[in-house]
C-alpha cells in the first residue's frame, strides 16, 4: 500500500509539473479576480488541469485600479507593465499559454510581438479585436456614464494625441473612413499591426507560437465589427462591407507572418454561438481546454 502511495504520487508530481502555467489578462471594464469572470475561468482551469499555475493579469494595485486602468491607462505602458510581470514570475521561465478575453487578447498578442522572453508557447484569443473596432454598440455597463463618454470622446477625436495617450479604446480605434489618420497616430494597433513599417522582431516574435487560436462569437452586439476577432475588417473607405483575413494587405503582404503562420496549421478560427463573451462551461472544457493540456 505505502508502494503504491509513492507511485501516485510520483504521478501526481509528474502531472503538475508537466502542465503548461497560463497567463490570462481580461477584457474593458473588468479585473483580474472577479467570481464571475476571471476568478471563474482561473477556478474552472486549475480544476480541470490539477497543479496548473495560473496568473490572472492585475495592472495596479487593487481591484479599483485594475478596472480603471482597462479604461484609462496607455496600452503600451499596460503592455510593458505585463511584461516586466511576466519576466519576474519564477513559475514562467520555461514558457507559458496565454489566454486574453476581448481587449485582452491584442494586448497579450503585443505581449507576444514585443517581449518574447519568457516565451508564449500558445495564444488564445477570446473575443480579441485584432484588426480594432469602430463602434461599441454595447460596452460593459450601458447605463454607465464611462461608456457614454467613450462613445463621445472616440467620436469627436480618436486619433488626438491626448486621447490616444489617456484612452485604451482609442488606442485600438480603426476608423475605415480615415485610414491614413489611424496609421499615422494609433500609437498601439497600428503599430503591433505593422501599418507604419515592418518590424522583424514582431514577426519573428508572433510566428514562434505553436498555435494562435482566434475565438469570435458569432453573435457579438459589442464589437464593430466582430470580424475583427478573425482579425478581418471594413474594407477601406467604406463602414458596411466587410472582408476576412486573407483578403487583408496585412496577409497577403504577410506583413506580421499570418499568412505563414497559416500555412503551417498555426492559425485556429473558432466560432462559438453567443453574444460577445457569453459561453457555455461544456464549450470551453471541449474546445479551448485541449489547447492548455
Amino acid at each position: 500500500m505505502a508502494a503504491l502511495r509513492v507511485a501516485v504520487l510520483v504521478l501526481c508530481l509528474r502531472c503538475a509539473a508537466a502542465a503548461v502555467p497560463l497567463v490570462i489578462w481580461h477584457g474593458m471594464g473588468d479585473s483580474c479576480c472577479n467570481p464571475q469572470s476571471m476568478g471563474y475561468i482561473k477556478k474552472i482551469v486549475e480544476n480541470k488541469i490539477p497543479g496548473i499555475y495560473v496568473l490572472s493579469l492585475k495592472i495596479g494595485n487593487n481591484l479599483i485600479q485594475d478596472m480603471e486602468n482597462s479604461f484609462f491607462m496607455n496600452v503600451n505602458d499596460q503592455v510593458r507593465e505585463v511584461c516586466s510581470q511576466l519576466a519576474k514570475d519564477p513559475h514562467l521561465k520555461g514558457g507559458y499559454n496565454a489566454m486574453g478575453f476581448s481587449q485582452g487578447g491584442q494586448f497579450l498578442r503585443a505581449v507576444a510581438q514585443r517581449c518574447p522572453s519568457p516565451p508564449m508557447l500558445n495564444l488564445i484569443s477570446v473575443g480579441g479585436q485584432h484588426q480594432g473596432v469602430y463602434g461599441f454598440p454595447r460596452c460593459p455597463g450601458e447605463s454607465s456614464h464611462i461608456c457614454d463618454w467613450i462613445r463621445k470622446t472616440l467620436d469627436l477625436g480618436a486619433y488626438t494625441q491626448a486621447v490616444q495617450e489617456h484612452l485604451a479604446q482609442a488606442e485600438y480605434w480603426h476608423d475605415p473612413l480615415k485610414e491614413e489618420d489611424y496609421r499615422k497616430n494609433s500609437i498601439f494597433l497600428a503599430d503591433i499591426n505593422q501599418e507604419r513599417g515592418i518590424n522583424e522582431t514582431y514577426k519573428k516574435n508572433l510566428m514562434a507560437l505553436k498555435k494562435f487560436v482566434m475565438v469570435k462569437f458569432l453573435n457579438d452586439t459589442m464589437v464593430d465589427p466582430p470580424i475583427s476577432e478573425w482579425f478581418g475588417f471594413y474594407k477601406s473607405g467604406q463602414a458596411k462591407e466587410t472582408i476576412p483575413l486573407k483578403e487583408t494587405s496585412l496577409y497577403t503582404e504577410d506583413r506580421l507572418g499570418l499568412q505563414e503562420m497559416d500555412k503551417a496549421g498555426k492559425l485556429v478560427f473558432l466560432g462559438v454561438k453567443g453574444d460577445h463573451l457569453h459561453f457555455s462551461e461544456e464549450w470551453f472544457y471541449t474546445t479551448i481546454l485541449p489547447f492548455l493540456q
